[in-house]
């Protein structure tokens, strides 16, 4: 699998691909929504953050006990189930005078939904392309959400100025819908890649299976920790400009766009894995300068540039599909989506706390140097 060609041309790559991008896209207009939403209710940065990042804090409770189903149910009909509870769940969320906590208790549901979606998803693309082209397709995922993520914080944001959140919140709702469509359609039928039933004790079994590598831990650690780190601090764009912040979402994700391009196409790769602590300290040290509040087109910039070293990501993915077995690679690929997820929620949380107390800015910037500090004590010290 050597080009973007290869990828598209491989049967079932295309609509999992279509399918992924309009749920990206349904899913960025909806936070940003909902984050608005309650912010104007509230005037809570603290609530505002959590109201975009917090279902991920749900991802836990998913990997502790749903997460054997990403390996143990059909790819299929679970993707498309997925889509079809998130529709339904934000349709909910566009309800007039829906209180906030109803709000919470709707995007908890969602967080434990989603959880299991990313396992099966991920899982379900290292059979399409198989390990060796796992990384140049998930670099297209990452390539997709950010002009997704673009699209649709644009997108959302003109809806929330001209109409109001809850019209963004309906479009989002029919975007979930027309993603469980093109999955149901455009995907075969496959059986599940293991055996035996989805329960708790199976995902425990699996999940202390995957931790008791040292690599795999490392690994782990590599891609929740930095990354939750500095997306709390994205919490926060909301509060630092309540107005514009769909234009700062967007160029985080031309940033993202930019780092998965790099990494997944131009990065030769006997060069990849040494640029993943690099890479890791560019996604937070731009985020220091908003300790002198910049303003919003030299903020603009700094997003941009700090979120080209989500590409970090892809480097320590490919590694721990390496590490994992074939029919664990759902669970695992799960894992990993589930911890990184549940990380941004409780950053986002830390980050609301802290710029409630103090500021926006000075909240960023505390996130960017914790972020900072955990990537130098898991790039310097020294591997056993």
């Amino acid at each position: 699998m050597r080009s973007y060609r290869d990828l598209f041309r491989t049967p079932e790559f295309g609509p999992l691909f279509l399918g992924s991008a309009v749920q990206t896209a349904a899913g960025t207009i909806g936070g940003l929504a909902v984050g608005t939403l309650v912010y104007r209710a509230t005037q809570s940065p603290l609530l505002a953050a959590v109201g975009m990042f917090g279902p991920s804090l749900a991802q836990v409770l998913g990997a502790t006990f749903l997460m054997s189903g990403a390996d143990r149910l059909p790819p299929r009909a679970t993707l498309t189930g997925v889509s079809l509870a998130f529709a339904a769940g934000t349709a909910v969320l566009a309800l007039p005078g829906l209180p906030v906590g109803a709000v919470f208790a709707v995007l908890f549901a969602q967080g434990l939904v989603a959880s299991l979606g990313g396992g099966v998803r991920w899982g379900l693309l290292t059979e399409i392309l198989a390990k060796d082209g796992y990384l140049l397709g998930r670099s297209v995922f990452g390539m997709a959400s950010g002009l997704t993520q673009i699209a649709g914080f644009g997108a959302g944001g003109v809806l929330i100025a001209v109409l109001a959140p809850r019209p963004a919140l309906l479009l989002a709702a029919l975007l979930h819908a027309a993603a469980a469509i093109t999955v149901r359609l455009g995907l075969t039928r496959r059986p599940p890649r293991a055996t035996g039933r989805p329960s708790v004790a199976a995902t425990w079994r699996s999940n202390a299976l995957l931790w008791s590598s040292r690599p795999r831990r490392r690994v782990y650690l590599l891609l929740w920790l930095p990354n939750g780190l500095v997306v709390g601090a994205e919490s926060l764009y909301v509060s630092y400009a309540p107005d514009t912040a769909g234009l700062l979402f967007a160029c985080g994700a031309l940033g993202l766009l930019a780092g998965n391009v790099t990494v997944g196409r131009l990065v030769p790769p006997g060069r990849r894995a040494r640029l993943g602590g690099p890479l890791l300290v560019l996604l937070a040290a731009p985020y220091l300068v908003f300790f002198l509040r910049p303003a919003l087109p030299v903020a603009a910039v700094l997003v941009t540039v700090a979120s080209a070293g989500f590409g970090a990501s892809l480097v320590h993915q490919e590694r721990l599909v390496a590490l994992t077995p074939d029919d664990l690679s759902g669970h695992a690929l799960g894992l990993h989506s589930a911890g990184m997820l549940t990380l941004q929620g409780l950053s986002a949380t830390l980050a609301g706390t802290v710029a409630q107390l103090t500021s926006a800015a000075t909240a960023m910037t505390a996130m960017a140097s914790a972020s900072l500090a955990v990537t130098a004590w898991l790039t310097l010290t020294p591997r056993r």
